[in-house]
């Protein structure tokens, strides 16, 4: 769906069906595909609606439910994080590039997890010995008199 003009282009997140746009069908053979949708993609005067990459996308969002997790935990433990710039974000990325940012993020997800199964169970232990230490205290206190 193209939008009409540039001017557009500043609203183009805030779609409504009411908005007049063009419905258009492109061919692009996969060796340009990629290249080519994330030009488009930068002019941000085009949404996507595209069937066949529905596993890719499905992909995407469990890789941004990993993200918010790990943004989660790390506000929890109230870790200061320094933002990136606009350029970061400024380019599409490659397949390789998704593989590798999805692979660590499963690591990174694992180990968190880790971590705080840790956490808790170190938790819980603290608390039984710290009863224990108060049950053999009172104990001793009894047996003393």
């Amino acid at each position: 769906q193209l939008a009409k003009s540039p001017k557009e282009n500043l609203n183009m997140g805030t779609l409504f069906r009411s908005e007049e746009m063009t419905n258009v069908q492109l061919y692009i053979p996969m060796e340009i595909a990629q290249q080519t949708v994330a030009e488009l993609g930068d002019l941000g005067l085009i949404q996507f609606r595209d069937r066949t990459f529905v596993n890719e996308i499905r992909r995407l969002d469990e890789m941004e439910r990993k993200l918010r997790y790990l943004r989660g935990q790390i506000d929890k433990a109230e870790i200061p994080i320094k933002t990136a710039t606009a350029s970061v974000y400024a380019r599409a990325r490659t397949h390789q590039e998704i593989d590798e940012l999805e692979e660590r993020l499963a690591e990174h997800e694992g180990r968190i997890q880790q971590m705080n199964t840790s956490q808790e169970t170190l938790n819980k232990r603290f608390l039984e010995l710290t009863e224990l230490r108060h049950v053999l205290k009172e104990t001793t206190i009894f047996f003393e008199e």
